[in-house]
Formats: C-alpha cells, sequence, structure tokens
C-alpha cells in the first residue's frame, strides 16, 4: 500500500522537488501552498495540490483533515514551508520577526501536532523538518531566521525522543545553498530592511557572498533525495547535511571555538 505523504511549500524549491520526486518513487504525494495555481504543474505527476497558509490555524487543520478524509492517514510530513527574513536585528520589525516565527517554527509545530495522533494509532510516521545549515551556525542580518531554524532543531530534538516509543522518527534535513527562490526572497527583504541604514556596507557584502554561492548552487533535487533516503533508512540518521558547502560549514562549527568561527565568517564578507 502507497504511503502518503505531505509536502508543504510545495511550489518551488525543495518541496517542488521533493514532491515531484517522491511521486515518481511510489508514494501518495500531497503538494501544499498558499498559491495553489502555481502547484498545477504537479497534477502531471499525480500530486494532489492543496491549499495551505501555515499562520492560520483553520487553514493548517482543514488541510490535514481533507488529507485524513481522503488518504486515511498522513504517513510522512514534510515540513519544508519557510522563507529567510533577513535584515539587521536592530532594524527588523517586530511584526516581521514574528512572523518569521509564525511560519517557520509555529507553523510546522502545529502541523506536527495534528499528524501525530493518526501517526501514534498506526504505530508509524515520519516526521521531516527542513532546517538549514542556518540552524546550527548563525551569520549576520539573518538573526530572526537563523532564531527560526534553531527552534526547530531543538523542537525536533525533543520530539524525536518523545515519540520514538510510538513507531514514529523525527529527521531533520540541513540544506546548505542550492537553487530555489529562497535566496533572492532573502535578499530582496535585506536590501528593503538594512540596505539603507547603518548596516549597509554589510549588507552589500552580503549578498555579493551569497550571490557567489547562488551561482554554483546545486538543484534541488540532491535535498529531495536526501529526504527519501531519509523516509526510508529502517534506522535514519537525526540528521541529514545536503547542498554546497553545507557539510563544512557545520562541521566548522562543531569544532571552531566561537570566535575563530566568527572570523571565519567574516572573512568570506569582504
Amino acid at each position: 500500500m502507497k504511503k502518503t505523504v505531505l509536502v508543504t511549500g510545495a511550489s518551488a524549491g525543495i518541496g517542488k522537488a521533493t514532491a515531484i520526486y517522491l511521486a515518481q518513487n511510489g508514494y501518495n504525494v500531497y503538494g501544499a501552498a498558499r498559491r495553489v495555481e502555481r502547484m498545477d504543474a504537479l497534477k502531471d505527476f499525480g500530486i494532489k495540490p492543496i491549499a495551505l497558509d501555515v499562520t492560520k490555524d483553520e487553514s493548517v487543520t482543514s488541510c490535514v483533515n481533507q488529507i485524513l478524509g481522503e488518504a486515511g492517514s498522513i504517513d510522512v510530513l514534510v515540513n519544508n514551508a519557510g522563507f529567510g527574513s533577513y535584515g539587521a536585528i536592530e532594524d527588523v520589525s517586530m511584526e516581521d520577526a514574528r512572523y518569521q516565527l509564525e511560519v517557520n517554527v509555529f507553523g510546522a509545530m502545529r502541523l506536527a501536532q495534528l499528524v501525530l495522533p493518526t501517526m501514534r494509532e498506526n504505530k508509524y510516521g515520519k516526521i521531516v523538518n527542513i532546517s538549514s545549515v542556518g540552524g546550527k551556525n548563525a551569520f549576520p542580518l539573518g538573526g530572526w531566521y537563523h532564531a527560526s531554524k534553531f527552534a526547530l532543531e531543538a523542537l525536533s530534538d525533543s520530539m524525536r525522543n518523545e515519540v520514538r516509543a510510538f513507531g514514529i522518527d523525527v529527521i531533520v534535513v540541513e540544506p546548505g545553498a542550492t537553487k530555489s527562490e529562497w535566496g533572492s526572497i532573502a535578499f530582496d527583504s535585506l536590501a528593503k530592511v538594512s540596505g539603507n541604514t547603518a548596516y549597509k556596507d554589510l549588507a552589500a557584502k552580503t549578498q555579493r557572498a551569497f550571490a557567489r554561492l547562488s551561482d554554483n548552487a546545486p538543484e534541488p533535487i540532491v535535498i529531495a533525495k536526501l529526504i527519501k533516503k531519509g523516509i526510508e533508512a529502517k534506522n535514519p540518521k537525526t540528521r541529514y547535511a545536503g547542498g554546497q558547502m553545507a557539510s563544512m560549514v557545520i562541521l566548522s562549527g562543531k569544532i571552531l571555538p566561537d570566535k575563530l568561527m566568527d572570523k571565519v565568517i567574516m572573512s568570506q564578507l569582504k
């Protein structure tokens, strides 16, 4: 019997690549996003588009209930919906900061809350939380984004040991740079928020550095394959890292003292 997967943020980037790749490999896939019209092409792969705004509880509840009504279960949840709100902490409004956490943290955890009862009943489930190398290392001008991913990592660690006894695995995926809309959204935000403030020079350096990374970034299928590997492993790793420089950045953060890591980060922004 086909396993049913819900992939959030399926209208572009990693979410779209993951939805297509899993559908091609025998899964019953629901692709969810705010912009349903951007998922029309997914129907060609047998994917069922469904409207979802992770910041609105009625939308989240409706999405999960619809899938449970049609498929009977959600066996795999891929919490991919998210974005990067960039700008100096001094410059980012509290409203924007809260919205960053609503999307990247609270939306993902609300979905987990709603799928867990059926997973526990079935004694089977996989919850994949898409974090980032920025969930382990914080870079300047991305404070609220990093806060959201650090929080997602911590919540994943807690949840993993809460639900293990019910046959449910919680898996964190930490992408490095990949080709997607994420960068353009993040750095449009950076230019708007801090492009003309006291942090404008650092903002310009940051944009140039990430543009260099983006030029050589791999396609998001790299992350889709990692997700499939994780959900099909009998004993999955707690974390999978992939994409440009992912393993190196995470390892550096583990082994280097904080101030030396600061120097490494800032050297990339010259």
